[in-house]
């Protein structure tokens, strides 16, 4: 099994023209294997404006479409695409979801948003579940270089989610993500980096860029951890790709070195396996 690997985060902005994003997000992932990634990863809701007032039309057309094209992007660019995520329908439900493709082009996974986004913060107020219903699974995934895990934005807030993740053998985790311009300044950063911390794996966290007087303006700032927390590559806010060269024997050694993860009281407390 190899070992070293190329992550390219494909940090673009959502058009209201679906056409133009559609078009722009096949040449983000072109431009990542043309500089030798390995996985290409798209942001949250990469193909639909992240507002509540887009979410149903958006769907309305389907996700199929949506779908066949992200696998034909993988299979053109020989790369596993980490597919940000889109509206995904289902029997009258709707659902906010990440599709995962091999680089044939296959779906190995699907990760629907299990924890909804409902705040009410200053200057900002918001009902994922107004329109989306919530997931029900822990995603790991196998590749060629091991298992992954995948989970979406507000997901990362609740540490549970990612221990099961890591404890099923995830070394790395993709987190398409919009956190705004509250959260995203004072907690984005941070979470993730502790994410990778507290598992000590690699933690990829995939922002849109930020689209300026939109209804809902994103942070940006797409990074990757290390197990130790250091960041290999960082974004800022505008549209841009990142490349984080990574050595997955770099969790064995952190957890050689600091073996927090390793002494896990299984006796005291349960993780999911």
């Amino acid at each position: 099994m190899n070992d070293k690997l190329r992550i390219a985060v494909c940090q673009l902005r959502t058009e209201l023209d679906g056409a133009e994003t559609m078009k722009k997000a096949a040449s983000f992932v072109r431009r990542s294997a043309e500089g030798g990634a390995d996985f290409a990863v798209l942001p949250e809701m990469f193909s639909c404006p992240y507002s509540g007032r887009y979410f149903r039309r958006f769907a309305a057309e389907g996700h199929e479409k949506t779908v066949a094209a992200m696998s034909s992007w993988a299979k053109e660019n020989g790369v596993y695409l980490i597919g940000g995520s889109v509206p995904e329908t289902e029997e009258g439900r709707l659902f906010n979801t990440c599709f995962v493709f091999d680089r044939a082009g296959k779906q190995i996974a699907k990760h629907r948003k299990v924890h909804l986004f409902d705040v009410d913060i200053p200057g900002m107020r918001f009902r994922e579940s107004a329109t989306f219903s919530p997931g029900e699974e822990i995603t790991v995934f196998d590749t060629e270089f091991g298992k992954m895990g995948a989970a979406i934005c507000f997901d990362v807030r609740f540490p549970e989610l990612f221990r099961a993740m890591a404890a099923r053998g995830a070394k790395v985790v993709f987190l398409p993500a919009q956190f705004n311009m509250a959260t995203g300044p004072a907690h984005w950063s941070e979470t993730l980096k502790i994410r990778a911390v507290d598992n000590e794996i690699f933690f990829v966290g995939a922002s849109a860029a930020r689209y300026e007087g939109f209804d809902y303006e994103c942070w940006g700032h797409s990074v990757v951890y290390d197990p130790f927390g250091i960041a290999l590559a960082a974004a800022d806010e505008t549209e841009q790709i990142i490349f984080a060269d990574i050595d997955l024997g770099r969790v064995d050694e952190v957890r050689a070195q600091l073996p927090t993860f390793l002494h896990l009281r299984r006796d005291v407390y349960t993780v999911a396996e």
